[in-house]
């Protein structure tokens, strides 16, 4: 009789453990999120980023025999700062420059140098990493374990875009010095990766990083990328993750963006309410190089716009190529800055929603 009691009572906690089990299981909710965005979303968006008023060139490196490229900007103690990259026709280096009213800006000098003797000895082209992704947001630079961070494009070969070039990550205690950054020994992302992929195996260009607050990847960072493989002779955009900025992996193992025809590339990350918004440059899959975008709920499957262009050649200053873009909210106005190539050069300009010039 005892032992069936304390058999029958064994039996009891394990069906009220089950149906607990039961109970929370059944109040758990799965966040779903759709894989498109619908067009009246996409138009919607549209009317909210779209800057039809070219205002001109704003800045211009100091030296005009070199070509200036991919600016990043970043907003700090009132003042505005910007990363941009500097070809001098053997390599890139990275510079900085700062602005108190976003259109009159004043070169700071260089932050990445040529280092003899590294992986990275010719190439260091740097892009701000953690900037506040908040549309209409405080645009400020996230630290990470004390100091700020900064991918960017590696490599040794002498050259423009040359040789073997992977993604480096560097690090800084200060952000708003023109001081030489410190950076790691070996690249974090690479074409001959064992995790790399058929559009990524050759050639990685840009990056950007940004942080996935929701975790929607389960990882707290993402990088954006541009890259070319070995059969897939266009460039396409692809997607890695970390948990600490330093050890990354690919997440996935096609392209989260490509017209698997010309280039998709150089992409930044804006969060508008609850969809995600990426700016990138088009180039030859139609005639020159243009400005666009994509949405998303998740981070990893983007639809893209359909309709006109941001931004396209039009002027003498732009008219060859009009790319590069990087786009904030500030004050009621949006203010898309982009690399424009024609007959000054390679330069930066901008287009606004609104026409500051009248």
């Amino acid at each position: 009789m005892i032992l069936l009691k304390i058999f029958l009572f064994f039996i009891f906690i394990f069906f009220q453990f089950s149906l607990s089990a039961q109970n929370k299981k059944s109040t758990t909710v799965v966040r779903k999120t759709p894989a498109i965005v619908s067009k009246s979303t996409m138009r919607n968006i549209y009317n909210e980023i779209k800057t039809p008023y070219k205002y001109g060139i704003v800045f211009k490196h100091p030296d005009s025999t070199k070509l200036l490229d991919s600016p990043t900007l970043f907003f700090e103690n009132g003042i505005w700062y910007m990363s941009y990259i500097v070809f001098d026709g053997k390599g890139y280096e990275t510079w900085m420059a700062q602005s108190k009213d976003l259109l009159n800006w004043n070169s700071m000098g260089k932050i990445l140098s040529f280092s003899p003797g590294t992986w990275d000895a010719n190439q260091k082209a740097g892009y701000m990493s953690l900037v506040d992704i908040k549309w209409g947001g405080n645009y400020t630079v996230e630290k990470l374990n004390g100091k700020y961070w900064m991918s960017y494009l590696g490599g040794k070969t002498k050259g423009y875009e040359a040789g073997v070039l992977g993604v480096g990550m560097s690090s800084n205690s200060v952000l708003t010095k023109p001081m030489e950054w410190k950076t790691l020994t070996k690249p974090i992302l690479q074409p001959s990766d064992s995790d790399a992929n058929w559009f990524d195996n050759k050639i990685i260009y840009k990056s950007l990083v940004i942080r996935d607050k929701e975790k929607l990847t389960n990882h707290p960072f993402v990088m954006f990328y541009n890259a070319k493989g070995d059969t897939a002779k266009y460039e396409s955009i692809g997607m890695a993750v970390s948990d600490d900025m330093i050890s990354w992996k690919r997440f996935t193992k096609k392209p989260v963006l490509t017209k698997y025809n010309g280039i998709c590339g150089d992409a930044q990350i804006t969060k508008i309410n609850n969809l995600y918004v990426m700016f990138y440059f088009g180039a030859f899959w139609k005639p020159g190089a243009f400005e666009r975008f994509a949405c998303s709920f998740d981070l990893v499957n983007w639809t893209d716009w359909e309709g006109d262009d941001l931004v396209a050649p039009s002027e003498s200053y732009d008219n060859e190529y009009a790319h590069k873009p990087w786009v904030i909210k500030w004050k009621g106005v949006v203010y898309h800055f982009y690399t424009a190539v024609g007959k000054e050069g390679r330069v930066l300009a901008l287009a606004t929603s609104k026409d500051l010039k009248n």
